[in-house]
C-alpha cells in the first residue's frame, strides 16, 4: 500500500550524548532511523541535525521535523532558552533549522515529547490527566491535563526532579540539596549503593563489593539492578531504597496534580520489575487520603527510548501537516 507523504515526519531526540532521528508514520510506527554523537558546538550541532534530516529525507518523503530537546524550550516552542548539555542559549533553533533544511521545524522538551508519544500510542493512551516521570541520570517529567501538554507560563514546567524531599540532603547540581532526583535516579542508585557498601561491616555484598574493589568507577545503575537480580544483598537493599523514594515522590506529585495515570520512563524503567510493585505500595500508603480516594495507575513505558522521537514527530505532524501550515 502506498503511503501518503504527509504521513511521514521526522522526530529527533537531541540529547547531550547522541542525536537519534527517526522517520515516523501517522500511526506512531518508526519507519527508519539514524544515530550519531552529539557535537559540542552550535554550528556543528546544527550541521549534524541537517545531515540526519537529509539522510532520512533522501530515503523517505517527509513533511516536517520535530526536535525533542533536553533543555528549557520557550512557551511558543521556537527557541531553546538553556540546555545544560547542549550549546544553545536563547537560540531561535526552530527558525534556524527550518531555514537550513527547508522543512517546518517545531521544538519540544524531551520529556513532553515522550509523554505525548505514550499518550497517543503507548502506555498513557487511556489516561486523561497523566504524569510522566522519566528516570535516568536525573528525573525528567511531563504533565498532560485533559490530553494537553502543560508547559507552565514560561515553558519550563514541571521540574519534578527538583522537589525537595530531604531538607539539607544530598547536594544537587541544580544548587539545592535534597532534591527528589538525588534519591531516585540512576545516579542516586550508585550513591546509595556506595553508602551502603561503606557502612557494611558484615561483608553482605558478594558482587558489588568485588566490582568496586576491581574497578571503583565501574558501578552503574544498570549494574546494580543486574546484581540485585543475581541476589546481591546490598544491591537489593539499594533497589528497595530506590522504590521507597519513588513512592514518596509519586505521592507528593499526586497530592498536587491528582493524576489518573503515571507513566515511569527513562533508562531505569528497563528494571521496573525490580522496584515498581514496591513503589506502588509506598505510594498507595503515603498519598494524602490513602484508603479513602482513588489513586493513579502506575505503569512502565511501552515505547521505551523511541518515545521522544515518536512524540516529536507526531507533534510536528499535528503542528504543520494536519493544519496545513
Amino acid at each position: 500500500m502506498k503511503r501518503h507523504r504527509d504521513a511521514f515526519t521526522i522526530g529527533i531526540d537531541v540529547g547531550g550524548t547522541s542525536l537519534r532521528a527517526s522517520v515516523v508514520d501517522a500511526s506512531g510506527q518508526v519507519i527508519d532511523s539514524t544515530q550519531s554523537p552529539t557535537p559540542h558546538s552550535a554550528k556543528a550541532l546544527e550541521h549534524g541535525l541537517d545531515r540526519a534530516v537529509q539522510e532520512l529525507a533522501a530515503r523517505h518523503p517527509v513533511s516536517a521535523v520535530g526536535l525533542a530537546v533536553a533543555g528549557f524550550v520557550d512557551s511558543d516552542r521556537t527557541s531553546v532558552r538553556f540546555a545544560p548539555h547542549l550549546p544553545w542559549i536563547n537560540t531561535p533553533v526552530a527558525k534556524q533549522m527550518s531555514d537550513r533544511i527547508g522543512l517546518p521545524v517545531v521544538l519540544e522538551h524531551d520529556a513532553n515529547s515522550a509523554a505525548w508519544a505514550e499518550y497517543r500510542f503507548g502506555a498513557a493512551a487511556d489516561g486523561r490527566n497523566v504524569v510522566m516521570v522519566a528516570i535516568g541520570t536525573g528525573i525528567g517529567a511531563a504533565l498532560l491535563i485533559d490530553g494537553r501538554i502543560y508547559r507552565g507560563s514560561f515553558g519550563v514546567a514541571p521540574e519534578l526532579g527538583h522537589i525537595q524531599v530531604v531538607p539539607d540532603g544530598r547536594a544537587c547540581p541544580c544548587g539545592k540539596r535534597g532534591c527528589w532526583e538525588r534519591y531516585c535516579s540512576g545516579t542516586a542508585l550508585v550513591d546509595t549503593a556506595v553508602e551502603l557498601l561503606a557502612a557494611d561491616d558484615r561483608g553482605s555484598s558478594n558482587i558489588l563489593a568485588r566490582d568496586v574493589f576491581l574497578d571503583p568507577g565501574s558501578l552503574t545503575g544498570r549494574r546494580i539492578a543486574s546484581a540485585a537480580q543475581e541476589g546481591d544483598v546490598i544491591a537489593r537493599r539499594t533497589m528497595e531504597d530506590f522504590a521507597r523514594w519513588l513512592g514518596v515522590g509519586l505521592a507528593l506529585v499526586s497530592d498536587v496534580y491528582d493524576p489518573d495515570l503515571i507513566v515511569i520512563a527513562g533508562g531505569v524503567a528497563t528494571s521496573s520489575n525490580q522496584f515498581l510493585d514496591q513503589a506502588r505500595e509506598h505510594y498507595g500508603r503515603l498519598v494524602t487520603g490513602a484508603g479513602h480516594r482513588p489513586v493513579a495507575k502506575i505503569r512502565s513505558t511501552q515505547l521505551g527510548e523511541a518515545a521522544g522521537m515518536i512524540g516529536a514527530a507526531d507533534l510536528a505532524r499535528s503542528e504543520f501537516v494536519a493544519t496545513g501550515r
